[in-house]
């Protein structure tokens, strides 16, 4: 019963001003990785070696929001995180291969897919505070038909196979042809 209770409060954190900072903030990260192959290898060498250097650098060239933001790497995945003080939260957005599968592997062409699927769904999160306020709304109630609705109507690709809402965030699973491995795109309230 407390588990249940402290869930609804979990969920009731999320509002529009936070997906639209995260979407502000991340939005021009996607569009380097997918504009720029160059970029994408660095950024995922970054990633596979654990060089926080190097993403630090790459941030601050493409996405000075973000840059100034917490980020890290698990050697699978990244991500940024994005401090909200007064409402004493993290939300935290980046894309990942689930743990357990592999170690020390991201693979650059399947990023840049990934970038150019959410694109539109970041920028309309950044620009649209009636969307993003009703994505939040959806996130707050449990409403995953809405929100996957919200979210395939500007995510736009057969490679992504399911979206839930997670950790008072979503949660978008590609599995592209080729890939051994799925991967996540995650928007979800991180620790603090």
């Amino acid at each position: 019963m407390q588990r249940q209770r402290a869930t609804k409060e979990f969920k009731a954190l999320v509002t529009a001003e936070m997906l639209s900072r995260v979407a502000t903030g991340m939005a021009p990260l996607y569009q380097a990785i997918a504009a720029s192959r160059s970029f994408a290898e660095s950024w995922t060498r970054s990633i596979v070696t654990a060089d926080l250097d190097l993403m630090g650098e790459l941030l601050r060239l493409s996405a000075p929001l973000a840059a100034r933001q917490g980020y890290g790497t698990n050697g699978i995945g990244y991500f940024v995180d994005f401090d909200f003080p007064r409402s004493k939260s993290v939300y935290s957005n980046g894309t990942t291969i689930p743990p357990g599968l592999v170690q020390f592997t991201f693979s650059t062409a399947i990023s840049r897919r990934i970038a150019r699927a959410v694109l539109p769904f970041y920028h309309e999160l950044s620009v649209n505070r009636n969307f993003a306020a009703a994505v939040a709304l959806g996130i707050r109630r449990g409403d995953r038909r809405a929100v996957d609705h919200m979210v395939r109507s500007l995510v736009r690709t057969s490679a992504l196979r399911a979206v839930t809402i997670e950790e008072s965030g979503i949660a978008m699973k590609f599995k592209y042809p080729g890939s051994p491995y799925p991967y996540r795109n995650l928007l979800f309230r991180g620790i603090n």
